[in-house]
């Protein structure tokens, strides 16, 4: 990216680390290589063969043993004057490094790089070649070289950690990684306009200029530079070092969206089962250049479980897991929750230690309310009966819970004249977060019922960790009984009704009312219910209704408060309302319509009524038929008039009237 102002060191000649050829008494000029092995330009015959792994030097002991305290310790030590084999298999950089210091030592020019020279400090340092022997030995012109030349530049910055990861331990102990991560720590947060830059790391496909036309039009000093511009750069470094890029990165003071932006780029880069639906696993070939050699020396933060895993890039990606978990910010969005939950499935997958495992999910918590029903169908990896990790979501959504009523339960932080300002905010926040947390948990739980392994107890310990208060509408959670229900139909009369236990039939719509009263699969109490409650919700707005048309002026305030409380209710519960106010004007309309007609059968009744009457009195009845009817009434007269004789004895007109009826009805 950055680019120093010396580049390039091709061709470079470092007067006071040639050694001269008089000196030594051996004059060459260039090495020559046959096959595997290495030899010296010159007339005098080698007295020494470096064998290192399977590539043989032939030199001579006088310019080694100038320069090297260790050539010097193998070959004194050993007090064999014959000795003219060495083994150095352990030397740092190998033989690309060896064959540079010991061109140093023969005073030939060496050019000096980014990609060779901390393999040359590091053969440096295990030869020993330091100041006590001669001045300007190897260790100083390589410590030089990196301080001066390469953690000035970016790019050279990046290709020296690249480099060190097949140096272990050695770069880690001269500190080269600490000083080329700060480096590139220190560029990153500083100001890049006035430095020259350039990306590293992009992608093959794209075509990259070359040094020159990056370095003739630089774009610090035509546009600005973007804060991302690193990521590509700092994906291609090993795990462990990438860590101790992004650690000295927090130190520095970036912004933790940057930092959590750059650890999903790193990931998307190395886990690709993170973005792919499957396995997780590397396939054969992708990004596994090197991985054996990185593998070499990588500390990790925290050990995994210790459980073995299937196969070698299971072990390296479970490697990387862990370490990206340990660096993640710790502030809530740093990172989205979708990642948060793909980087939880696989560490389940991988057998991820348990405390990174824990922190992880609490991070989830934080940030719950963003998750999407995708990422919680986690499949359940320690062979259990249901398909899906359900005890997962269940300590997911207690964090969730414990959050909200630390964050609801703190002090604020702000002045008391913004307090209520805050709260109010804060408050809205809160309710919209458990109403998304709801909506996620219901459609979670319509899910994994089709599941026929899983039990009523989880379904219900779920079902119930929200607290009543969170759901203001229990339709979602209808449909997750009725889902359960129906894929497990073998369900007891007792068990069905503890199921519908943790829903409240109060809070249903006028839809799921409906549907309820016609479902069979619902035990009969929970359907009676279901109806009362219904009945229960029209008397009510039927008298709300009575109560506005009873007078304007009562109806005002409670129409104001019913507008702001219809704004704060969320959308769902809107339209549900809305249905259940058409439902009760439409019933209203019928009861009057109901009323209309009973008044009109009355009148109809009332007027065959009158007809009858007046049809039915000129009709002559039998003598038969109306003597008896006579003599019936007779009957009763009779009795009433003895019952009230003691009482009514001076009534002369009752005592003479009876015989009189009596006898115009007989004849």
């Amino acid at each position: 990216m950055w680019e120093s102002e010396t580049e390039s060191v091709s061709g470079r000649d470092y007067g006071n680390g040639v050694q001269s050829t008089s000196k030594h008494g051996v004059k060459t000029d260039c090495f020559e290589q046959k096959g595997q092995s290495w030899f010296v330009a010159t007339d005098i015959p080698s007295d020494l063969l470096v064998q290192i792994q399977d590539v043989s030097f032939h030199l001579h002991k006088y310019p080694l043993l100038s320069r090297s305290g260790k050539m010097n310790r193998i070959i004194y030590d050993s007090r064999d004057a014959e000795l003219n084999r060495i083994s150095l298999d352990e030397l740092p950089g190998g033989p690309e490094a060896f064959e540079l210091a010991a061109k140093f030592c023969y005073g030939i020019a060496i050019d000096l790089s980014a990609t060779n020279i901390s393999g040359l400090r590091c053969a440096a340092e295990y030869l020993e070649m330091t100041e006590d022997l001669e001045e300007g030995n190897l260790i100083f012109k390589t410590e030089a070289f990196l301080s001066y030349v390469v953690l000035s530049s970016w790019r050279d910055s990046i290709l020296v950690l690249k480099s060190c990861e097949k140096l272990s331990p050695w770069a880690e102990n001269l500190q080269i990684v600490r000083r080329c991560s700060e480096s590139i720590a220190w560029k990153t947060c500083a100001n890049p306009k006035g430095i020259k830059w350039q990306y590293t790391g992009k992608p093959g496909k794209v075509s990259s200029p070359s040094w020159n036309q990056m370095k003739d039009s630089s774009p610090s000093r035509n546009q600005q530079v973007p804060p991302d511009c690193w990521f590509e750069d700092v994906s291609i470094l090993r795990i462990d070092h990438f860590v101790r890029v992004i650690t000295a990165i927090k130190v520095k003071g970036m912004r933790y969206e940057l930092i959590g932006s750059s650890i999903m780029q790193y990931a998307a880069k190395w886990l690709p089962g993170l973005i792919k639906e499957g396995s997780g696993l590397l396939d054969e070939g992708s990004n596994s250049n090197g991985s054996s050699s990185w593998r070499r020396g990588l500390h990790m933060i925290v050990s995994g479980s210790g459980d073995e895993v299937p196969s070698v890039q299971a072990k390296d990606q479970r490697m990387i897991v862990e370490s990206l978990i340990s660096i993640l910010p710790q502030q809530k969005d740093s990172v989205s929750c979708s990642f948060l939950l793909r980087l939880l499935r696989m560490a389940n997958m991988l057998k991820v230690a348990p405390a990174l495992i824990t922190e992880l999910e609490k991070r989830v918590g934080m940030q719950f309310e963003q998750a999407t029903l995708a990422d919680l169908l986690i499949p359940c990896y320690n062979k259990s009966e249901t398909m899906y990790d359900i005890d997962l979501v269940q300590r997911l959504l207690e964090h969730f819970i414990v959050q909200e009523q630390t964050e609801s339960s703190s002090p604020s932080r702000y002045p008391f004249s913004d307090k209520h300002m805050h709260d109010g905010s804060q408050r809205g926040t809160n309710l919209n977060a458990k109403m998304k947390v709801v909506r996620l948990v219901d459609s979670y739980l319509t899910e994994v019922s089709r599941d026929r392994n899983l039990s009523l107890t989880k379904f219900q310990v779920l079902a119930e960790a929200l607290p009543d208060s969170a759901r203001t509408c229990d339709d979602g959670l209808y449909r997750a009984i009725d889902s359960y229900l129906k894929a497990h139909p073998t369900l007891s009369e007792h068990e069905r009704k503890r199921l519908c236990r943790v829903m409240d039939c109060q809070k249903l719509s006028v839809d799921a009312c409906m549907h309820a009263a016609q479902n069979e699969r619902l035990p009969l109490r929970v359907v009676v219910q279901v109806l009362f409650s219904e009945q229960v919700k029209i008397s009510n707005a039927i008298a709300n209704i009575s109560l506005k048309d009873a007078g304007e002026s009562h109806y005002q305030p409670l129409a104001s408060n019913h507008k702001s409380l219809l704004e704060a209710t969320p959308q769902s519960f809107q339209e549900g309302w809305t249905a259940a106010k058409k439902d009760i004007n439409t019933l209203k309309f019928e009861l009057e319509t109901v009323k209309t007609k009973y008044l009109e059968l009355q009148n109809d009744m009332d007027n065959l009524q009158r007809q009858f009457d007046k049809i039915a009195k000129p009709k002559q009845a039998s003598a038969w038929t109306s003597g008896w009817k006579k003599l019936s009434k007779l009957t009763k007269t009779t009795n009433i008039d003895t019952h009230d004789i003691g009482s009514q004895a001076p009534n002369a007109e009752q005592t003479t009237k009876t015989p009189r009826r009596w006898r115009n009805s007989i004849s």
